[in-house]
């Protein structure tokens, strides 16, 4: 669970104060402010790189289709009152033929316009999810500290998705839409002023009343948003954790509660759904009424000959033809406000600042011998919670440190500070001499190199895992990596041997396979400084033996920072520094402390104790 949540309101959603539980992310807060116009148009931005290539043709397609379709009931007036009233049948072939023609014309001009609005749509789709995505790997550690992993994929991936139909139709069909009203307005006036302006009457009444439903209707859509990203971190959470849940027997549990928030993802899908489709029966009324008064005035103005038979039925036409852009822009309001909704849990993010960024003059970071200081380094995860107090520790390029304390002692802290994952409070963090707050960040990591614990193995092949170290690596150096690190034997006795296929954080493989091939990967990326954050906890002994004979080669030359709580793998470190609470408490070699009988004493007489007892 992530402990940066909070406690959910039971009275936000019944179903889920019934499961009794459990945490509301604090991203998923709903965001009541009035619609923003400025980021409805800072969306529409990423149409502009394709406004030279395809929207002129996209335009012109657009204007051909509406002229053509506001051409057909000029030609059924026309039909009507001078060719099947006067019995005229010359001319009604000719109206006829021409008026398959503009059927044709219509149909061509709406094909293209469709292809070229669904490749902009798609491409603008592509360059927002790639925005997001790369603004994404370069947000600081705090910022995935306090969101679950399923929030972020939500927005990558539905949300970015639910802008589709925007880009693809919602746009083009919006200008049509204004383009067809505008028209069929003048047309209808031109005609007949007095049944146009009786008949246009009703519009406003329509929208008077529907803006009564436009802010329930975007909250509706907001909380739908909400509800899908507390579905997909849950869903996600309980994938991740599938192993301690049956292990604990908690299936039932899980199914219960994740059944719970379903329903009411439902529940708000079909609030928003019913509010959006109540759009469809106010415009059905109100094309009612104005047929009505169409039939009711347009009788009498063809009894007092003001207008002809034609004339009415080209009048009928029109106002099917007027409700029905009418229809989809209450559609497309529906739709802007869905756009909305997730356009800002996107910008959201795209607007999240790095809490470690480089300054504007940050400089390369120059190949480094590996020397080291930590000084007078202070640092709060939380504010008034210090994780580290007056941090200082020196390596000198080439030597092994070593880092022990009691769990929390902040030994892994000290070492993210090092990569410049977080940036210190108070101190500075030295490599050669250069505070690495002045150098970029990717000269900086890529000359540190680091195996954790709970090693990271990505889908794809052994080869592939090992060489991320170094993408230009040979076959021939990945093998000697994992040569160096015995992992060359294990590998070539897969199926594929280096071609063998990990699934995802590599299931397939032991706990110490994939630390092995972890150290494979930071060796083949030769870094000037190592650290090693317990690396060798999930290595069964005999296999560490192995490993710290490799050491002892890979490491020369190297500054390397071991933290480990079996402290039978850090004897031969040039320096050990004893953590407790977040500070230094003791420092020498392993003799030197030993000596002192301390708490680096008391750690390895513990040690050798549980040993004892155990063994």
């Amino acid at each position: 669970m992530n402990t940066h949540a909070k406690q959910a309101n039971p009275a936000e959603n019944p179903a889920e104060s019934q499961a009794g539980q459990r945490f509301v992310y604090q991203d998923d807060e709903l965001i009541d402010k009035p619609f923003d116009w400025n980021q409805l148009r800072r969306l529409f931005t990423y149409m502009k790189p394709y406004r030279k290539q395809m929207l002129p043709i996209i335009i012109i397609m657009m204007f051909v289709g509406a002229i053509t379709k506001l051409t057909v009931p000029l030609l059924i007036r026309v039909a009507i009152d001078d060719a099947i009233t006067p019995k005229n049948n010359k001319l009604l072939f000719a109206i006829v033929g021409i008026m398959l023609g503009v059927y044709i014309i219509q149909w061509l001009a709406n094909t293209f316009r469709i292809k070229y609005t669904n490749i902009v749509g798609q491409r603008v789709i592509y360059d927002l999810r790639h925005d997001l995505f790369s603004h994404i790997q370069k947000l600081s550690f705090r910022f995935f500290d306090t969101r679950p992993a399923g929030s972020v994929l939500v927005r990558v991936t539905n949300y970015v998705n639910s802008l589709q139909d925007l880009f693809t139709n919602g746009v083009v069909n919006l200008l049509i839409d204004c383009v067809q009203l505008c028209g069929i307005m003048i047309i209808l006036l031109s005609f007949n002023f007095k049944l146009g302006a009786a008949i246009i009457i009703t519009v406003p009444l329509m929208f008077l009343i529907s803006t009564k439903l436009r802010l329930r209707i975007r909250r509706a859509w907001q909380d739908v948003t909400i509800k899908q990203s507390r579905l997909n971190s849950h869903l996600n959470e309980c994938i991740q954790g599938i192993r301690v849940t049956q292990a604990y027997t908690q299936e039932k549990e899980n199914i219960r509660f994740f059944n719970h928030m379903n329903m009411g993802n439902r529940l708000s899908w079909n609030r928003a759904s019913m509010l959006n489709q109540s759009f469809g029966p106010l415009i059905e009324i109100t094309g009612a009424i104005g047929y009505c008064i169409l039939f009711w005035y347009g009788a009498h103005l063809i009894q007092t000959e003001e207008i002809t038979i034609g004339l009415l039925v080209a009048f009928a036409t029109y106002i099917g033809y007027f409700w029905e852009p009418i229809t989809r822009l209450g559609q497309m309001y529906s739709q802007l406000l869905v756009a909305m909704a997730s356009s800002e849990r996107i910008f959201e993010y795209l607007d999240e600042k790095p809490t470690v960024a480089e300054l504007p003059a940050a400089k390369e970071l120059p190949s480094i011998t590996g020397h080291v200081k930590f000084e007078n380094l202070v640092f709060e995860y939380e504010p008034g919670r210090p994780a580290l107090k007056g941090i200082n520790i020196e390596a000198e390029a080439g030597q092994s440190i070593a880092l022990v304390g009691h769990t929390g002692s902040g030994k892994s802290t000290i070492m993210n500070l090092l990569c410049r994952f977080y940036d210190p409070v108070e101190g500075r963090v030295l490599i050669d001499g250069t505070d690495i707050r002045e150098v970029t960040i990717q000269s900086l990591r890529s000359q540190v190199g680091i195996v954790l614990q709970d090693t990271f193995i990505f889908s794809g092949t052994i080869r592939d895992n090992i060489r991320f170290g170094r993408l230009d690596a040979t076959d021939e150096e990945v093998e000697m990596a994992a040569k160096a690190v015995h992992a060359h034997d294990f590998i070539l006795g897969l199926p594929q041997g280096y071609d063998t296929e990990v699934q995802e954080r590599g299931n397939v493989l032991s706990m110490g396979q994939r630390q092995l091939i972890s150290f494979a990967r930071a060796l083949l990326a030769d870094p000037r400084i190592l650290i090693l954050d317990e690396a060798t906890a999930s290595i069964d002994t005999e296999t560490e033996l192995k490993i710290q004979e490799a050491l002892k080669t890979l490491l020369a030359g190297r500054t390397s920072f071991i933290v480990a709580h079996r402290l039978s793998t850090i004897r031969g470190a040039d320096k050990i520094i004893v953590l407790d609470h977040g500070r230094v408490m003791e420092s020498g070699n392993h003799e030197e402390l030993m000596r002192e009988q301390k708490i680096y004493y008391g750690l390895i007489q513990a040690q050798y104790k549980f040993l004892k007892e155990v063994g």
